[in-house]
């Protein structure tokens, strides 16, 4: 009985903070709503300008977070999402200034129509109002999506990671910093301050009603717990099992560059390429120059039967075909053209992002046409799956789902609309 009524004051000052967060958020978001875009767009640059600011807090922070990581035993991946330095810091606060050039998606009028009866009607972008994001590792997630919220006219509840909790706190005071110079409310930004995993399932309940869709950007065990437990409606990201294709008519040094940048630009990243699949026709003679390539930039292979035959290399398991490595690994197939390397995608995919390396227009076309992912590629590396290399200022996550939103989620997926009607007096007969 002495244990159990510490943890029942803990479990319920956690509800009433949970709860008493959505309550704030409510109340930001009508205001940040009413504001306009000019000074959301005024936050925006305030926001960014406070991170430039606090870089040294930021780095010092980082560090504790980095030592507690590598006494945890993270790996070398995990590692380098968690990790911050000025470059990073000042691209993290590019990225806020970025948003704020973006047009602001509120009140875009997307169609508009009139009735034989004269009613004219409307269909126009508001924003969703209170999001609750949950992601892990990355602490720069904390102010992208602080950021593209915002830019939405959304109030935002940030649940980060454990291992990124100091640098995650310090990049959230320096937004809410950002809102109040602008004078918008600091609550709309407001970051889970503890590490307890209680707080997941208080966002998962949708607090009171006051939560209206929750992100989950992380591995699958979160994507998947969210999308169990969640009574509000999810934008779920899964894991990135992309795919690059070479076909029998890819240029040989156009495979080589980006099969390379795809695997090995950043291997933390969900947009990195988890599998090579190649053609029959061409492996015997590309295979080992994208193999021997790779190899010298310091990545592991797993290959299929056929591809061992022509190059050495580590036999892949089944299980291969369906890991997010986040690692210089790559898994390799031979496959029997165009057919044999779209069901290897619809089999073994996550519906992330799939490229096809050819100059043959028509299979490229073939390829963008049919495979069933939030992002197809001709000629590309997969490392272009992100958000700020679509123009959307950043991204929350690659929307994997089939509703609302998918691929890159900027701040006009972060929109939903409704619609206007006016007359001039109409009633229905």
């Amino acid at each position: 009985m002495t244990l159990q009524l510490p943890l029942a004051a803990h479990d319920a000052a956690l509800a009433a903070t949970m709860l008493a967060m959505g309550e704030a958020a409510r109340a930001a978001c009508a205001a940040v709503a009413k504001a306009g875009p000019k000074k959301r767009t005024a936050a925006l640059n305030a926001m960014a300008a406070r991170i430039r600011a606090a870089t040294p807090q930021i780095l010092a922070a980082n560090a504790l977070d980095m030592d507690a990581g590598r006494a945890k035993g993270l790996t070398g991946a995990m590692l380098d999402r968690l990790e911050l330095t000025p470059a990073r810091i000042e691209a993290m606060a590019q990225g806020v200034a970025d948003v704020a050039e973006i047009p602001d998606p509120v009140g875009t009028v997307l169609a508009t129509w009139e009735r034989p009866n004269g009613l004219a009607f409307s269909r126009v972008r508001v924003p969703i109002g209170v999001i609750g994001i949950i992601y892990e590792s990355r602490p720069n997630v904390t102010a992208d999506a602080g950021a593209l919220c915002l830019r939405a006219a959304n109030a935002v509840i940030l649940r980060g990671g454990s291992e990124s909790l100091n640098s995650s706190r310090v990049i959230a005071d320096a937004l809410r910093a950002g809102l109040g110079d602008a004078g918008l409310p600091e609550d709309a930004i407001q970051l889970v301050q503890t590490p307890d995993r209680a707080a997941v399932g208080h966002i998962l309940s949708g607090l009171n009603g006051r939560l209206d869709v929750v992100v989950p950007r992380g591995g699958k065990s979160l994507v998947a717990r969210v999308q169990d437990e969640a009574r509000v409606p999810v934008i779920g990201h899964l894991e990135g099992l992309c795919h690059t294709y070479i076909h029998e008519k890819a240029d040989p040094a156009k495979a080589e560059a980006i099969i390379v940048n795809a695997k090995l630009r950043r291997v933390g990243v969900c947009g990195s390429t988890e599998t090579m699949l190649i053609d029959a026709s061409i492996a015997p003679t590309l295979l080992p120059r994208l193999a021997n390539a790779l190899e010298a930039a310091g990545c592991q292979l797993r290959g299929d039967e056929r591809a061992r035959a022509i190059h050495p290399m580590t036999a892949a398991t089944e299980a291969d075909w369906t890991t997010e490595y986040l690692a210089p690994i790559l898994s390799i197939a031979v496959v029997d053209g165009l057919e044999g390397a779209m069901a290897h995608i619809a089999r073994h995919g996550s519906q992330h992002t799939e490229s096809i390396v050819t100059e043959d227009a028509a299979a490229a076309e073939r390829f963008l046409r049919e495979v069933d992912s939030a992002i197809v590629m001709h000629n590309a590396s997969t490392q272009f799956a992100d958000g700020g290399e679509f123009g959307f200022g950043g991204e929350i996550g690659i929307a994997t789902g089939r509703l609302h939103a998918r691929g890159p989620v900027g701040a006009e997926q972060l929109t939903i609309f409704k619609y206007v009607v006016r007359g001039t007096g109409q009633i229905r007969p």
